[in-house]
Formats: C-alpha cells, structure tokens, sequence
C-alpha cells in the first residue's frame, strides 16, 4: 500500500545542495519537507568519497546557514597555520548527521533514505520496496541537478585490459602491497589530492606518473577565507585584471602576478579553470614530480603500457593505475531555478554552491511570486574552460548584483557564514578593505564587459 506524505516541497538529493535548501526553508517558513535520496544517509557524495579528502575551501564556506561547519576555528600548525580550518571526511558527515538531526525536531522534515524518486511523485525504498507519494499541491525540488559523479561510484573511463591493476583513489588507503610505480590519471583536484597523499607516505616523486590531459589554474588557498578584507581583496584582483587585460590568458598571467592564480607548471599555459584553491606548499609538492603525460586523454591501460589520445606510454608491469578521472563538476544548460515542474537547484553567485542553495531556501521561503524569484536569483555554472570560468563570473556577479539590491536579503547573506562576500556587522575599518571596495567601485562595471566579450570569443 502506498503511504501519501504530508509534504509542501519534496526534496530530491539530500547532499551538500538539498540539505542546505532545506535549513533555510525551514528556518524561514513553516513549511513541511520531504527529504529523499538512494543513498544510506545524508551527505551526498561525502559518504563515498576517498577517505583522506578534505574540503579545498575553508570550513566555514561549506553546509547550511544555521550551523557553522568547523565553528570558525584557524589551523594552529602545520604548513595552513592561521588559515581557516578545512573539515575531513568524517567531520563533513558527522556535521551532516547533526544537521538533519536539528531538522527533524522541528517536526517539519521526513527523511527517506535509500530510496528512489520516479521523477513524478512516487517515492520507493531500495530497503523494503515500500512506496509512498506526495500529493499535487507538494513542490518538487530536484537537489541533484549537478550532483557529482566520483570515481568510487564510477568504472574508469578508459578501457582496462591484460590484468592491468587499476584501483579508484578511496581504496588507495587499503593497499596490501606497494607497487613500483603510481600513475594518477586526472587534472583536478582529486588527482592533486592523491598525489599529495601518495608523497606524503613517503613515495620517491619519481615513482609517480601522472597523467594529466588538462592542466588547471588553482586559487591561492590563504586568499579564499572569510576575512573580508583578504576575500574582498581577491574578487578586486580578479575584476582588476579581467578590467585590464585583453585576453583570459592575460587575465590568468596577471592574477599569477598578484598570488591569486596557481598553476603547477609554469611553462605551461592551463587551459582548465575549475579553480579549486590549493596551498603554496601543496604546489610546492606537486612540482616535484617530473614525469608528466600530456598526450590528451587516457583510451586504454594494459600490463606495461597506457594507450592515449596522441600515442603509446610506458609503465612499469606491476604499474597501479589510480582513477581519478571522475567528473566532479557538472555543466548541464542553465535553467531557470522556478519552474513549473520543479525547483532545479543550481549555483547562483560564482562558485560556493552551499551559500546558493541556501539563498534558493530563503528566497522561496520570503517570496510568492516565481518570476520574482528568477529575477532575483538567475543561474550561474561551474568554471571549467577559461571561457566557463568568465562565463561563471560573469553571470554570478550580475546575480549577486540582484538579490544584494534587497535589503532583507542583503541583511539574512551579511548574518551567513556560508557568504564569503559578507562583511558582518561591526567588520573594523582598515585599508586593506577599503582599498578592495575602491578597486571593486572601479572595475566590477569594464569587467563584466570584458568577461561578456571573451564569452562571445
């Protein structure tokens, strides 16, 4: 027998995304959810992702609005000493476990794991095929739009052949025997996490071949914390040199210049710009290892050898192929947030995808109208090429343009930690700040034009 649910909205993902939509709603209306996902818990992709990973961003910047991941607290050692803490795997799930704990005192949120959505209305549990719907006037909210793919829920994209020993990044920590030599396959962060993982167990950097397709500009970690003069200070870079420059390829070689672009190889021009922050010292690391495969990307791994795009590389026999080729970012077409069918979450202001989710909430909460609400909060994307990256910019800006001119939410995004554009209350003066907003005054306007030409190319 099918069970029909008291809903208001049916929430579809209950990862980063549908968690931090849900807090927001709740906390600013009276409103009843219903949270579903096919996985065991909430959390999304954290639950299955490589035990030694760690947000790239400060911990402040990640989860709901009502409760601060981390509580604030700076690293007091190590190489990120002073830096906003970066939360670890099981940090990231447990805060979730407590997050839906607080939700479901309110008596207003149902969460039905392992289970599936139809895409209608039906709900059915992996578990116990029991089924249960919402009724029509329930409002759908597809949380999973962008959700990630990771290689631990993803065969390799390549084809793996004569016994080759191919392992995703998770098991890497659950190896019984070293082999002669690692080759970590991906440009983005994860390869850059395992290849750190891998030196700091102590691998020769000469054990390591790393096959890298694309190579990426990275953000200067020190520069992406929640003091606003130090991010205020980064996003005028950015506009400054966007301002001042004739191409993206300058763009990036000027904001090199400032400390704010990091690029592992300098006498390579990167062509991806996904950018995710890393550390000084992680460069550091990262540059010594000197066996780099740039021959487009991986086709085929067998015994010995590594078949690619533009030829034929040897590997030792015992060679461990680490995949981290997952697509973790996703740029589906924009659409509108408010649709008839659906809320399809996306990201709003240029990256931080947790603080859109959570303006998504709040907007659906304080508003009734749902082209009021697509004015106020139009889609940006994910950073990928140059041209994404500008494309990112360009509309999280004219968006972050638009809900900053409401004063109530101007009021409820200053009070969020989840905002690295906010500057609290009672914020000291200084110079540092007051030069960001001076060069911020200057440039936003020639910026968003540069960054719509180099859009059109």
């Amino acid at each position: 027998m099918t069970r029909t649910l008291d809903a208001d909205y049916l929430v579809v993902g209950a990862g980063a995304i549908g968690m931090a939509f849900t807090d927001a709603l709740i906390d600013h209306s009276d409103a009843r959810v219903v949270m579903v996902d096919r996985r065991h818990g909430v959390g999304g992709h954290w639950l299955e992702a490589y035990p030694f990973v760690q947000l790239h961003q400060s911990s402040c910047f990640y989860g709901v609005a009502s409760t601060m991941l981390g509580g604030g607290k700076l690293q007091v050692s190590g190489p990120e000493a002073g830096l906003q803490e970066r939360a670890t795997q099981p940090e990231i799930t447990a805060y979730y476990v407590q997050a839906l704990k607080r939700l479901r005192e309110t008596g207003r949120v149902e969460f039905i794991p392992a289970s599936d959505f139809d895409g209608d209305r039906r709900i059915t549990s992996r578990i116990s095929g029991s089924t249960f719907q919402v009724p029509e006037t329930c409002r759908i909210v597809n949380a999973h739009y962008l959700a990630p793919t990771i290689p631990a829920e993803q065969a390799p994209p390549f084809d793996v052949v004569d016994g080759a020993r191919v392992v995703p990044v998770d098991r890497l920590p659950r190896l019984e025997e070293a082999p002669s030599q690692y080759v970590v396959v991906g440009s983005g962060k994860t390869a850059t996490d395992a290849t750190i993982w891998l030196l700091a167990r102590g691998v020769d950097p000469d054990a390591i071949c790393w096959v890298r397709p694309r190579d990426p500009w990275m953000l200067n970690r020190a520069l992406v914390q929640p003091d606003p003069a130090v991010y205020l200070g980064l996003v005028a870079d950015i506009m400054q040199s966007t301002a001042e420059s004739a191409t993206l390829d300058e763009v990036f070689l000027r904001l090199e210049e400032r400390g704010a672009m990091l690029r592992i190889d300098r006498s390579v021009t990167p062509t991806m710009a996904k950018a995710p922050t890393l550390g000084t010292w992680e460069l550091e690391q990262l540059r010594t290892v000197g066996d780099v495969v740039r021959r487009g990307h991986l086709n085929s791994v067998s015994r010995g050898k590594l078949s690619l795009d533009s030829g034929v590389v040897g590997v030792a026999d015992d060679a461990l192929v680490v995949h981290c080729a997952a697509d973790g970012l996703k740029n589906p077409p924009l659409l509108p947030l408010w649709r008839p069918s659906d809320i399809a979450l996306q990201p709003i202001r240029a990256g931080f995808p947790c603080f859109s989710a959570a303006l998504a909430g709040y907007v659906e909460a304080t508003r009734t109208d749902d082209d009021e609400k697509n004015r106020l909060c139009p889609p940006s994307q994910f950073g990928n090429s140059l041209q994404q990256w500008a494309g990112m910019n360009l509309l999280g800006t004219r968006a972050a343009q638009s809900f900053g001119a409401e004063a109530d939410i101007k009021e409820w995004a200053d009070g969020v930690a989840l905002n690295p554009s906010r500057v609290p209350p009672g914020t000291p003066a200084s110079a540092a700040l007051d030069d960001a907003r001076s060069r911020l005054a200057a440039h936003t306007g020639p910026a968003l034009e540069k960054f719509a030409a180099f859009i059109e190319g």
